[in-house]
């Protein structure tokens, strides 16, 4: 029996058993669909940080408190406000420099409210992290220096808090404390988890006041162009290194936060494949089970074709053909039921979801795989049944 003549029987033998094939089936579908759906999860998870990690720009570094490894507890910030200053005197005109301090707070204005960042930031913030104000201004130094009780606001802030008017000139009262509407960014989007049209900008040291702290978050310092970043990183960590242990701050460029940020996305999405791949393997037995029940029902059809001059090798062929179909219609279904998952959960929810094409060719050569691995038993003990104890079978 060749391969075409032993993938007609196998199909007819499907066909003659339509709801027990679709119930078989049913099992793979549901494990093909989860690798397809949880891998594009973990994909367009990798996606969105690596957009946001390169939207920042190549030439800025980033000083953090402590160190910037994975699975390392986050370390309380000793920056200051001096140390910001000290970078900028140090380094001179050459880079900007920006210190931020952040909390997520209730922002007011009358009886309207929404839950925001708020992040208090020096007067070079919009320069360093490329924001563009459309309507108003920014910050100026001055601000700075005298903690000034105004605000920025991201647009998606603005609309929400002033949903009928131009917050221009306006109050928005954060922790008590009112502050005067100076500017309005413009639409930009998230990144690193954080939407930023969501923020309130305000100067450092009224952030400081308003929280009852003098800490300093994290500091960006923006390079001229990326081929300055090892002599600029030098001084960097010379001039903190005055004040503060090497061990309390890192400084990181953006391929070192892609290749953190990478080793945990790498591992969520290999969590996820693991979780999916239960979904396929409990699909898998469920294959081989049915094949088992279906060798034995067809056990006197066994005996009668290897009477008629079938050889073990055309009945094992037979029955594992039998279950790669099976797999392969139920990886077919569940690629398609993934894809459409997928689109569905990035289009309609907040869940990034993006679908690759080797996702998707590994979630059918799985599933044929599964076919062949678990096949393999019934057809062989199949092969294996002696013609006149099969013909006797009742």
């Amino acid at each position: 029996m060749n391969l075409p003549e032993a993938s007609r029987v196998a199909i007819t033998a499907i066909g003659s058993n339509r709801l027990r094939s679709a119930l078989t089936v049913l099992g793979v579908v549901i494990g093909v669909m989860s690798v397809v759906l949880l891998v594009a999860v973990g994909t367009g998870a990798r996606n969105e940080v690596t957009a946001g990690v390169e939207d920042l720009g190549s030439n800025l570094l980033l000083v953090v408190p402590g160190s910037f490894d994975f699975g390392q507890a986050p370390t309380l910030s000793k920056f200051t406000i001096d140390d910001v200053e000290d970078i900028q005197r140090d380094l001179g005109d050459q880079v900007s420099v920006s210190g931020n301090l952040a909390s997520g707070e209730t922002v007011r204005a009358g009886s309207v409210s929404a839950f925001s960042s708020v992040l208090g930031a020096t007067a070079e913030f919009d320069q360093v992290l490329n924001r563009e104000v459309v309507r108003g201004e920014f910050l100026t130094e001055s601000d700075v220096a005298t903690g000034r009780r105004v605000a920025v606001l991201g647009s998606s802030a603005g609309a929400a808090l002033f949903p009928d008017s131009d917050p221009i000139g306006k109050y928005v009262t954060v922790a008590g404390l009112r502050f005067r509407v100076i500017g309005v960014f413009d639409e930009l989007g998230a990144a690193l988890g954080v939407d930023r049209d969501s923020q309130v900008v305000m100067p450092i040291t009224a952030a400081q006041r308003l929280f009852g702290t003098r800490r300093v978050d994290t500091i960006f310092v923006k390079a001229p162009d990326a081929s300055q970043l090892d002599p600029i990183t030098e001084r960097l960590r010379a001039v903190l290194s005055e004040r503060l242990d090497e061990s309390e701050f890192s400084v990181l460029t953006q391929q070192e936060i892609l290749g953190v940020a990478g080793e945990i996305l790498d591992t969520l999405t290999l969590v996820l494949a693991a979780i999916a791949g239960i979904s396929l393997l409990v699909g898998g037995i469920g294959v081989s089970n049915i094949m088992l029940v279906s060798v034995q029902e067809r056990t006197r059809e066994i005996g009668l074709r290897k009477a008629l001059g079938a050889r073990t090798r055309d009945i094992t062929t037979q029955f594992l053909v039998e279950a790669i179909v099976l797999c392969g219609v139920g990886g077919v279904l569940g690629i398609a039921l993934g894809i459409g998952l997928a689109e569905i959960a990035s289009s309609f929810t907040p869940l990034p979801a993006a679908v690759t094409g080797w996702s998707v060719a590994l979630a059918f050569g799985v599933s044929v795989g599964v076919g062949i691995a678990f096949g393999t038993f019934p057809a062989r003990r199949a092969g294996r049944l002696d013609p006149v104890v099969a013909l006797r079978y009742e």
